[in-house]
Order: structure tokens, then sequence, then C-alpha cells
């Protein structure tokens, strides 16, 4: 659902069901933002964020980190946290802000 939301807001999607496959993706396509949930695999969320720290620093790529934590962990760094279950609204308003502050332009719907 948020796939086809923010790709009618005119933004290209890249996706990825593991973590692995996911780092490859941003190394290889370098995108303006990554959103990660760190409820997808069978892994802490700070092994799941851990291989993205250097990526994401070297590129200063924003990151929307989805997920169900009691407390946010400083080893899951700056990302902007949006706690499970959410609502798709604040999720895509919050997306646009970050790629509007890093200066991505992107086609709004009408």
């Amino acid at each position: 659902m948020l796939r086809t939301a923010l790709e009618r807001r005119g933004l290209r999607i890249l996706s990825a069901s593991r973590t692995s496959r996911g780092l490859e993706m941003a190394r290889q396509h370098r995108p303006d933002l990554i959103v990660l949930d760190v409820d997808s695999e069978q892994s802490t969320p700070e092994e799941v964020f851990a291989p993205f720290a250097d990526e994401l620093q070297k590129r200063h790529t924003p990151l929307v980190i989805l997920g169900t934590l009691r407390h946010h962990s400083p080893a899951l760094g700056d990302g902007q946290f949006v706690d499970k279950p959410y609502h798709y609204g604040p999720l895509i308003r919050k997306i646009e802000e970050l790629l509007e502050t890093t200066g991505q332009a992107y086609a709004r719907s009408a």
C-alpha cells in the first residue's frame, strides 16, 4: 500500500525483502531516501540497521525507520522513527517533508 501511494505521488520506488538485498540496491542506485522496516527479519532492529549506517552517513541519505520498539536505540542512528502500527497519511507526509528538506524534487499528485 505504501509503495502504491508513493508511486502515485510521482516517486520511483525500489524495494527489497531482505536487508542484504536492500543494502546492495542502496549502494547501486543511491536513493534519495530509504525506508527501513526493522521488524521485517528475524533479527534485532539494530542488526537490521547496522549494515546501512555507513552507507547513510557517506551519502547523507535520509532514513525513515518503521518498527515496534519500546524505546529508540542510539544504535539506530538519526533516522526518523515511525512506530507501528502507523497511519499512511502521516508517514507519507514525513517522507515528502524529508525529500523536500534534502532538495529532492518529485511530482506531486493533484
